[in-house]
Formats: structure tokens, sequence, C-alpha cells
């Protein structure tokens, strides 16, 4: 549940100033971001539009569910009515993610090949996304809101976690949402159910976590505040458990990486 003192219009407006003054410290031309179809990729690419800096919005579909590509082609057509700096290209990733399994070996364990296939969709966008970003003399934009990059980890480390900047990872899905409403971004993203489309199919972020984020941010709070998990009976209880279950396992994609620091005495 959003906050009621979230000040929509004045977080729009601090985010669209740090990024373009990010932008111009770094001394490049503008942002290059994926267009997923999801909300938070949407709200992000408004508001690097908004900056009036060169954005480049890039499709990577690898045999993507057909709902997910209409929402991002709805979505980009939506930011070039609205915005002069907008550009837009698609890079179909299908055959060069098929190439890529055909020159690996494959795993009678379906569930866990079919995860790090799916992750390794995620790093072939990524891939993609610097490809753009090093031609146009940009950055890479990360769609990450905070349940995502600091309280579940749901993202791939080196895919959809490669990125330049973080503009929306201090946002709970919530706030996102309440921003993409106050930028007018299509109702059809607004009340989709989230996904990363990894998978090629319909199943969205509640399927893969257990829980939806709305359910995941109260958690996050709770846990924050330092509850546990007798502190709660029923759902919250179910919920709380797999919000610090979550937290604990992907604590190496949530902290920076850890560096082994030689004692003085042995150099």
């Amino acid at each position: 549940m959003i906050n009621k003192n979230f000040n929509t219009q004045a977080v729009t407006q601090h985010i669209v100033t740090w990024l373009k003054q990010y932008a111009e410290n770094a001394r490049v031309q503008g942002y290059v971001i994926g267009i997923s179809g999801g909300i938070d990729s949407a709200v992000t690419s408004t508001l690097c539009a908004m900056t009036g800096l060169p954005l480049l919005c890039v499709e990577m579909p690898i045999h993507q569910d057909p709902t997910q590509v209409s929402r991002a082609k709805e979505h980009i057509a939506f930011l070039q009515q609205n915005f002069p700096n907008v550009q837009a290209t698609e890079a179909d990733l299908t055959s060069s993610f098929e190439t890529f399994k055909n020159a690996v070996p494959s795993s009678d364990n379906e569930v866990l090949l079919n995860l790090t296939l799916a992750n390794t969709r995620a790093r072939l966008r990524m891939t993609t996304l610097y490809y753009y970003a090093g031609l146009h003399r940009s950055l890479v934009a990360g769609t990450g809101n905070k349940v995502e990059d600091f309280g579940v980890g749901f993202f791939t480390k080196y895919g959809d976690g490669g990125v330049d900047v973080s503009p929306i990872a201090d946002l709970m899905k919530s706030e996102v949402r309440a921003i993409g409403e106050f930028l007018k971004v299509p109702s059809s993203i607004i009340i989709a159910k989230p996904t990363d489309g990894l998978f090629g199919d319909e199943r969205s972020d509640e399927d893969q976590l257990g829980a939806n984020y709305d359910e995941l941010e109260v958690a996050m709070l709770a846990y924050e505040r330092g509850a546990k998990v007798e502190d709660f009976t029923g759902r919250e209880k179910e919920v709380f458990e797999i919000y610090s279950r979550l937290n604990r396992i992907n604590q190496h994609k949530i902290q920076p990486i850890p560096v082994c620091i030689i004692p003085q005495e042995l150099k």
C-alpha cells in the first residue's frame, strides 16, 4: 500500500532531474533501455524521455508471448507521440538464443535447465543493450524496483541487473504504479500482471515468487522493522516466510561483489 505522504509529482521530477544531471556529468548523450511491456520499463523509459536527452528504446523478443510484444509496441508508440527525443529499434534475439542453446550441453534436470536458460535470455538482452549504448554513447537504464532489487533479489545477475543507473530502485511497486498513472502510461500496462518474460509463456512474477508485490511490500517493511515470523499468522506469515527466504538466499545478488582483501603482511 502506497504511503499517503508519497508526493508523486515531486518524486517524478526528482528522478528526471537526477537522470539528466547524471548523464551530463558522465558526458554521455542519453539513455538506452529495454522495453518489455511491463510497468517498470514503461515508467523508467518515460522518466528517461522526460529528460529531453536522446532515448533509444529496444525491443528484444526471444520466443516472446504476444501480449508482452503488443504492450511494448503500444508503449513505444505512446512515447514517440509525446517525446521527439525517443527512437526505437527491435533486435530479435530468438535465433541467437537458439544458436547458444545448440552450442552448449543440455541437462536432464528440466527445472534447472529452464531456469538457467531463462537467465541466459536476460544476459543476451543485457549484452544487446550495451551494444546499442556503445554505438549511441549512452548509458543503460535499469528497470528494477526496490522489492526486486533489494528485497527478494528477483532479477538476473549480469542480466537485467547489469545496468549503469537504477532510477526506480528506491521505489516500491505501488509507488512505481502511482507514477505510471501520473505519467499516463497506457492502462493496458498498468493493469497487466507483472512478468519477467523470460520463459516465453504467460507465467507472472507472482507465479514464480509465490506472492504478489503488494504482499511482498508489506513483508519487506515489516522485515526492515525487525519483525519475526512468529509475529504473523495465516497468509501474512506465509508471505513473510517467502520474503525472508528469498532475501536470505539472494544476498549474493543484493550485496556488492565480495572482494577478498589480502592482509598487508602478505603483500
